[in-house]
């Protein structure tokens, strides 16, 4: 796990390698255990490395083959790199590590682009290919780990972050308008765009190759996507008894590390499972939890402290716990270093999470975390209840959008936005985008279990995604690895194969929920329905009054602190007219939403949160 970077010049003009410095050095907190650079006149490549396997100088990178025709740069965990490597060394390949990264470099020699579909794991990496005078690079299906980059007038930048690539002097910064859209309708941007012109990000499941002297050679494709098709008919118990098997072998196989790996541990099933099989494996493993004081808590929000959950699962595994407990003030004081490290605004209220990430570096490297069970299971069933009554793909996309419309939808952006930014998205409709990822080429399909098997994909490719961008950046700002077993590949094969009845109970059960309904925010909420699958293989781990409780979402009680303790915060820092988001956005009508959060008539805790962001985003990264 590490931070990457790079500059390559297709006209072959020299890399100035104080410049790649620069970029390498702003990430010096992926990897605080070296650093590295390789430079071929036009190319060259920058490394911060986070020591996970082989600790030796022989996992330094950039790493060359043994002529130097080949240099990766490379961040991740390829959990079946051993696999790989004796299938290579048959093949007549000497190896010098022990790394994981050597492999993915080797496996690239023998088998070019396709050497991809040969990964489980989570990965970005570059190579140079002077065999081919080629610049070759690639990320993992689900988007763990994030390539960011700029192709401008015969240059090629990357990086892990976008704060490498604004270390290089061809680079300025601008905002994005039509990202700014689609921040401010999904908390979330669908396409490849950033909040930053010009700078773009590699979707997950995709390669990309440019060569010297072409910049016209420049192309992106597609390796992998997610199918959610209902599998062979089987009957429950033998579909629980294989995610069970897949769900150890999962949880084991990203064990693999040669320093000491903790775990997340909330009160839900799914990192309690994945810290009991942890368990089983490492005496005493490190646990952390986040928590929340609320003593000015109201409605839905008083359950959203699980401590004493994760207590009791602690104690039954015999972990050694640790925990940070949340006041609103916590918020307030960390937004500018928080913004400085997630520079790509995406869902959710992502404070707790730095915090946690945060205690977690301070004991160990490698945490291990239950991201993905909710999405590949389906729970999150109030989101699905369209597909009951959906007449056919579009009527289900229509009422789908504007569900997803979560922050501003297309009726109140001619009121909420700047003319001169309306202007500036003309043409980058929302609707549009959001059609193009639910659908991405299906076939016509009736039935209310494709519907569910639809929005799965969709959730997956969307929301799962922003929030592994968010971990990533988070998780990496205190130099720690977050690993994901839920998204081992041969766990999502499985996944989205498992018929929709072992996922949901009845179908018709569902019922509509209004999130912007004041006191309730129903957007988390509580239910025992979904995961049924799910529930019934982590029974082995957990006991019964956890997998039949009912699923309740991370997040902090900001519905009353933003109309409490933290009033005053926010009224100082965006109730202002003179406020840096007001030059995109009108005050009159931002001022007003946040007024009927304040006075309880609805709840607008996401917009007030992505409004606060964005202010936060403008002030770190837009000069005046």
């Amino acid at each position: 796990m590490c931070g990457i970077t790079g500059i390559f010049n297709i006209d072959g003009k020299p890399v100035a390698i104080n410049t790649l410095k620069k970029m390498t050095d702003v990430i010096a907190h992926r990897g605080p255990d070296g650093e590295g650079f390789w430079n071929s006149s036009f190319v060259g490549f920058g490394h911060r490395r986070l020591a996970i396997i082989d600790l030796s100088p022989l996992g330094h990178q950039p790493m060359q083959n043994e002529d130097g025709s080949r240099v990766i740069v490379y961040n991740g965990e390829v959990y079946n790199f051993q696999n790989i490597r004796v299938e290579l060394e048959a093949k007549g390949y000497r190896f010098h590590s022990k790394t994981d990264t050597e492999v993915v470099l080797k496996a690239y020699e023998e088998w070019g682009p396709e050497c991809v579909h040969r990964f489980n794991g989570m990965f970005a990496f570059a190579i140079w290919d002077a065999c081919e005078n080629r610049l070759f690079a690639a990320r993992d299906r689900y988007g763990i780990k994030p390539f960011y980059y700029f192709f401008k007038n015969g240059l090629f930048l990357f990086g892990s972050e976008i704060k490498s690539i604004l270390q290089h002097p061809s680079v300025s910064v601008q905002v994005c308008l039509p990202a700014l859209n689609e921040y401010f309708s999904f908390q979330n941007i669908f396409t490849d765009l950033t909040l930053f012109e010009g700078i773009r990000l590699l979707p997950a499941a995709h390669t990309l190759s440019l060569h010297l002297g072409d910049a016209n050679s420049f192309r992106i494709t597609r390796y992998w996507d997610y199918d959610f098709r209902e599998g062979e008919p089987a009957s429950e118990e033998e579909y629980t008894k294989e995610l069970l098997r897949l769900f150890e072998q999962a949880v084991n196989r990203q064990l693999i590390s040669d320093v000491e790996i903790g775990s997340y541990l909330s009160g839900g099933i799914d990192s309690g499972s994945i810290t009991c099989v942890a368990a089983r494996q490492f005496a005493n493993i490190k646990s952390f939890t986040c928590g929340f004081d609320l003593s000015s808590a109201s409605g839905l929000e008083l359950g959203y402290d699980e401590r004493q959950k994760a207590e009791f699962l602690s104690n039954l595994y015999k972990t050694e716990h640790y925990e940070v407990v949340l006041k609103a003030g916590d918020m307030e004081r960390v937004m500018p270093n928080l913004i400085w490290h997630l520079e790509d605004l995406r869902v959710g209220q992502s404070y707790p999470n730095f915090y946690v990430s945060r205690l977690a570096g301070k004991f160990v490297k490698v945490v291990l975390s239950g991201a993905g069970g909710d999405e590949l299971f389906a729970g999150y069933p109030w989101r699905y209840y369209r597909a009951v009554s959906a007449e056919d793909n579009s009527n289900y996309a229509e009422k789908y959008y504007r569900y997803w419309q979560r922050l501003v939808d297309d009726d109140s952006k001619p009121f909420f936005f700047q003319p001169e930014v309306l202007t500036g998205i003309n043409g980058h409709g929302t609707g549009i985008i959001f059609k193009s990822a639910l659908n991405g080429g299906n076939p016509f399909i009736t039935r209310p279990e494709e519907f569910i098997n639809l929005s799965l994909k969709f959730e997956s490719k969307t929301f799962l995604h922003g929030l592994l961008v968010v971990e990533d950046k988070l998780s990496m700002a205190h130099g720690l690895e977050t690993r994901v077993p839920f998204l081992d590949n041969d766990m999502v094969d499985f996944a989205m194969r498992v018929p929709v009845k072992y996922k949901l109970n009845t179908l018709k059960a569902m019922k509509p929920v209004n999130e912007n309904l004041p006191g309730t925010q129903k957007h988390i909420e509580k239910t025992a329905d979904g995961k049924l699958l799910l529930r019934k293989a982590l029974a082995s781990f957990v006991p019964s009054d956890y997998t039949m409780s009912v699923k309740q979402g991370f997040s902090a009680p900001d519905g009353s602190w933003f109309k409490g303790e933290s009033i005053n915060y926010i009224r100082h820092l965006i109730f202002d007219k003179r406020a840096r988001i007001y030059e995109y956005i009108q005050p009159e009508h931002a001022q007003q939403l946040m007024a009927d959060h304040f006075s309880g008539t609805t709840n607008r805790r996401l917009l007030i949160w992505s409004l606060l962001c964005f202010e936060w985003w403008l002030r770190k990264f837009i000069k005046i």
